[in-house]
C-alpha cells in the first residue's frame, strides 16, 4: 500500500475516533436534554460515517486506478520487451545465414583450388 492510501485510512480511522470521543464528551458536558443530545449524537455519527464511507470510495478509486495503470505500464514493457526479442532474433538469424553463405563462399574457393 501507498503512504497516500495508508494516510486516507489513518486519516478515516482518526475521523472516526474523534466522533466517538466528541460524542462522549457531548454527552458529559451537554447542558441539553438526553433526547436531544441522543439526537445530536446520531446525527453526528450518520456525518461521520458518511464521511468515513467517502474516504474509503475515495481510497479504493485510488488503488483501482494504481492496478489499473501498473497493468497497463506492464502490457506495454511485455510489448517493448517482445518487439526487442524480436529484433535480436532476426539480428542472429541474419548473422547465421551471413556465416552460411561466407562459408559456402569459402568451400566454393577451396574446392576450386583443390580441385
Amino acid at each position: 500500500m501507498s503512504d497516500r492510501e495508508n494516510s486516507a485510512t489513518v486519516g478515516a480511522m482518526m475521523l472516526v475516533a474523534g466522533g466517538v470521543i466528541g460524542a462522549g464528551l457531548a454527552l458529559l458536558f451537554a447542558p441539553q436534554s438526553g433526547k436531544k443530545t441522543r439526537r445530536q449524537i446520531v446525527r453526528y455519527s450518520k456525518k461521520v460515517r458518511n464521511e468515513a464511507e467517502a474516504k474509503i470510495q475515495d481510497a479504493a478509486h485510488s488503488v483501482s486506478d494504481f492496478v489499473e495503470d501498473l497493468n497497463e505500464k506492464t502490457a506495454d514493457l511485455l510489448e517493448q520487451g517482445s518487439e526487442v526479442a524480436d529484433d535480436w532474433r532476426r539480428h542472429f538469424m541474419d548473422a547465421i545465414d551471413n556465416g552460411q553463405k561466407a562459408l559456402e563462399k569459402q568451400k566454393k574457393k577451396l574446392s576450386q583450388l583443390w580441385g
